[in-house]
């Protein structure tokens, strides 16, 4: 989820933010709200429910998405990107020669990555009731609804709001910057 979350942070996430649900069986007796477009979502990997994974939604239910050549298309209006940087980026296993831009998808405006060094997966989908489409920010490096299809709404786990603490997986210590940090 690079650039939004870094390796190191630890997030608290409302999970009555969705509904109220019985706990083990995760059927919800109350609903309290949806995910909405561009908020970012922990839920269980539909592929080994054990898992818990973080990505934004971009997808809802009937929404058709396109994925066209790096960019987003909701429904057939194009997500808003402006260019906002451009970067190397090591990661522990390789350096990656990074775009960075702001996105706009719903209500939220954040920041994605893409990898000048990789192509681009081309995709149009229409997701189901019941289930929802998700994307992580660091595009051509995010095991996503791209390539494992859609989360379904008994697996949704909750909403990520902030990061209460960080490590710094570099060099070793507290990452204080980070601490208090807003999910967008």
């Amino acid at each position: 989820m690079l650039p939004t979350l870094y390796i190191g942070d630890f997030i608290l996430v409302d999970k009555f933010r969705y509904g109220i649900r019985l706990p083990i069986v995760n059927i919800r007796i109350f609903p309290t709200g949806s995910p909405k477009r561009g908020e970012v979502m922990v839920f269980r990997y539909p592929h080994d429910e054990s898992i818990n994974f973080i990505k934004r939604v971009i997808g809802l239910p009937g929404d058709e998405i396109v994925y066209d050549q790096k960019r987003l298309f909701i429904n057939g209006a194009a997500a808003q990107q402006v260019k906002s940087g451009s970067y190397q980026l090591e990661t522990p296993s390789e350096e990656l020669d990074v775009i960075e831009y702001s996105e706009v998808v719903g209500a939220s405006t954040h920041n994605i990555f893409n990898d000048r060094g990789r192509s681009s997966r081309n995709i149009t989908i229409s997701v189901p009731e019941g289930s929802y489409f998700v994307m992580g920010d660091n595009r051509d490096h995010s095991n996503d609804s791209r390539f494992w299809g859609f989360v379904p709404e008994r697996n949704i786990v909750g909403r990520a709001f902030l990061v209460w603490f960080s490590w710094n997986t570099n060099d070793g210590g507290v990452n204080w910057s980070r601490i208090g940090h807003k999910i967008p």
